[in-house]
């Protein structure tokens, strides 16, 4: 007698039932640190498997930081609750490595107080002159090196108004899914001016209805009345997906207007 369901293999079925009950145990857990969350072992899992049980946990919002704080000296720390470790402290020191006229500085990143051992925190570090990024998996102290600032305007504004610091509360994981649901929004193809649609019917509720033919019509100024409202919108190419981006953003349903 089989105990696999007859559409998974018998390692997939066992590894969900594992993970189902883990879900359970580990759940209640508040004290100790949890070995793992079931949510981190979804790769694990067949594509076919997880991908929809990741949809369900992730959206396109995701792909959204989180602004946790800006550093500007040792004495300027920020405390903040990450996704991965709840306990974390960030600072900044200045330095002159490079024996540049601005010198750089050293961002300290203290993360600690981890929910499982199998988590990951990613961050997102901006200044008006530079975007980088980092993940960290181990609960220590961690640095990033600015060598050398971009002149005289970012050692400025780092000194002044600091280092800011994102949060991605996805996760890796998480951001990769969101990424790849914008992602074929910058396909000037048929498929992403559908992805297009799908994407503002998923994550605006917004509905299309196809206009029958003819699709093209001439229009003159006699069909045109007072308090007449046309909306125009991309839905094909690369300022389409821009466009598309900042409906979902703004909450708008049309692109132009007149």
């Amino acid at each position: 007698m089989s105990l696999c369901f007859s559409s998974l293999p018998c390692t997939t079925h066992y590894l969900l039932v594992f993970l189902t009950m883990s879900s359970l145990f580990t759940s209640n857990i508040h004290g100790l640190k949890a070995p793992f969350r079931p949510k981190d072992m979804l790769p694990l899992l067949p594509k076919s498997v997880s991908w929809p049980i990741l949809n369900s946990l992730h959206s396109a919002v995701d792909i959204l930081p989180t602004f946790v704080g800006a550093v500007s000296s040792p004495n300027d720390i920020v405390e903040w609750k990450g996704a991965c470790f709840y306990k974390n402290r960030a600072w900044m020191v200045f330095h002159n490595k490079s024996k540049t006229e601005f010198g750089g500085g050293t961002l300290h990143i203290k993360v600690s107080n981890a929910h499982s051992w199998t988590c990951m925190d990613l961050y997102i570090f901006a200044t008006p002159y530079r975007v980088t990024w980092d993940y960290y998996f181990l609960g220590r102290e961690h640095t990033l090196e600015f060598k050398q600032w971009e002149g005289k305007a970012e050692y400025e504004y780092v000194k002044h108004k600091g280092v800011s610091i994102f949060l991605m509360e996805a996760g890796m994981l998480g951001t990769l899914q969101a990424l790849w649901d914008v992602f074929p929004l910058f396909t000037n193809t048929g498929s992403g001016e559908s992805s297009y649609i799908d994407f503002l019917e998923k994550n605006m509720g917004a509905s299309f209805v196809k206009r029958p033919e003819p699709w093209v019509t001439n229009i003159g100024f006699d069909d045109i009345q007072s308090g007449d409202f046309l909306a125009l919108s991309k839905i094909r190419g690369l300022w389409g997906a821009f466009e598309t981006l900042e409906k979902w953003v703004t909450g708008a349903y049309a692109g132009h207007t007149s």
